[in-house]
């Protein structure tokens, strides 16, 4: 299980629910209402590696791009 504090205090940005951080290989987009949730996507938005369903998948990807704006992505 994820430290949702700790991803949440470390996050890029937060929107509905949904953390942003960019790494070195990509963005992760956690779900801070699912401790499991947690998807990896490439610099360009290709996905990379996902344990979300797909209505979580589509509202992560969602979050992201719109969070690049303010990530400066």
């Amino acid at each position: 299980m994820l430290d949702i504090s700790k991803i949440a205090d470390e996050a890029d940005v937060i929107i509905s629910g949904f953390a942003v951080k960019e790494k070195e290989d990509g963005f992760y987009v956690y779900n801070l209402n699912n401790a499991e949730g947690v998807a990896l996507f490439t610099k360009d938005g290709t996905l990379a590696e996902t344990n979300m369903d797909d209505i979580e998948l589509a509202m992560a990807k969602k979050n992201l791009l719109e969070s690049k704006k303010y990530i400066g992505a």
